[in-house]
């Protein structure tokens, strides 16, 4: 965690981060645009808070675009601020981000993490119904095939449809999936962590996909994951942008420890789906 306060330390590199918690997705660029900096200290910067992991990149053609990456700040909530009066905490945070978020300028989530495994280990704990049950509480009913579908078993709720398929498999490497589907069968198992009204909002939404990126990094692996594919103001992307921190911290604990993380509320377990 020290590269991380390291990059805090710096008063332009918190207005970096400023810039990215107003509009994610930037890149080097629009960064520049409006920042008294030249391009090269803007560069500079934005590789240190990279290194610190509190910046994520993801390419698109040939422009790099950057993105907050809430990991090591929940990172530092999971080993400081859980231990004290979480809910009480938790309840000032919520209001905090209510009171102060703007609508999300990229419809898309993207959050990277570290995490002490081996990119095998760490492929197997995305695919195998003994992992993604402890972590996750949902288990896939696919061979992980190009084109394949999945039946998910989420927490007992089944949802199955033919557009839940497998986008990309290269094992140890790149996983990529459609979400599932808002079925009134979902909902019934559901209802008691969602509203009806997401579920009327969420199913006129067209369908999102999730990507996982495994690198080696050293003694390390790094997770990049990107859910996209969201409309605008997409009540599905709010509600798992929520989930997914919490998700992937339960991940790299059960890989480093052999225990997830204690499950939260339910919604933030299980990502409003």
């Amino acid at each position: 965690m020290d590269e991380v306060f390291k990059a805090l330390a710096d008063p332009s590199r918190r207005r970096l981060l400023d810039s990215l918690n107003v509009r994610s997705g930037q890149s080097l660029r629009e960064l520049c645009t409006g920042l008294d900096m030249a391009r090269q200290s803007v560069s500079k910067h934005l590789s240190l808070l990279e290194a610190a992991n509190l910046v994520a990149t993801v390419w698109r053609g040939r422009e790099k675009l950057h993105y907050l990456n809430a990991e090591p700040i929940n990172a530092i909530a999971q080993r400081w601020i859980s231990q004290y009066d979480r809910d009480r905490v938790h309840a000032l945070a919520d209001l905090k981000t209510a009171l102060e978020s703007e609508p999300m300028s990229k419809p898309e989530f993207v959050y990277t993490t570290y995490i002490n495994t081996t990119p095998e280990r760490l492929w197997q704990a995305l695919t195998d119904p003994a992992f993604t049950a402890r972590y996750w509480g949902t288990t896939f009913d696919t061979d992980w095939k190009v084109g394949s579908s999945m039946t998910w078993n989420e927490h007992g709720i089944i949802s199955a449809d033919p557009d839940q398929v497998i986008l990309e498999s290269e094992p140890c490497r790149r996983l990529s999936y459609t979400w599932h589907t808002f079925t009134p069968e979902w909902y019934a198992g559901a209802k008691e962590w969602v509203s009806a009204d997401f579920l009327d909002r969420a199913v006129k939404e067209r369908r999102s996909k999730v990507t996982f990126d495994i690198e080696p990094a050293g003694p390390l692996v790094k997770l990049t994951v990107v859910h996209d594919g969201f409309e605008p103001d997409s009540v599905v992307l709010e509600t798992v942008s929520q989930g997914w921190p919490h998700l992937l911290s339960s991940l790299k604990s059960l890989l480093e420890t052999g225990e997830p993380l204690p499950d939260p509320e339910p919604v933030g377990a299980r990502q409003g789906g």
